[in-house]
């Protein structure tokens, strides 16, 4: 498991309960974190929603014969 994603853990003692047409803090948390935390949590969400797998975590290498033509 990516450390990322270990690195996150939910504190079940801060939940609270709100309507969905209630005004959010959320712009205003994202925006006092520095760029590095955000990219963490956008790669924490990425992992939870596509999985983590190590062997696929590199980029696949591609070969491509072409042919030279006679001119």
């Amino acid at each position: 498991m990516s450390d990322v994603v270990q690195s996150y853990r939910m504190d079940k003692s801060q939940l609270t309960v709100v309507r969905l047409d209630d005004e959010s803090d959320e712009k205003e948390y994202w925006s006092r974190q520095t760029p590095h935390e955000r990219l963490r949590a956008l790669e924490f969400l990425r992992s939870v929603t596509y999985g983590y797998d190590p062997a696929t975590a590199r980029l696949q290498r591609l070969l491509t014969v072409t042919r030279l033509g006679e001119s």
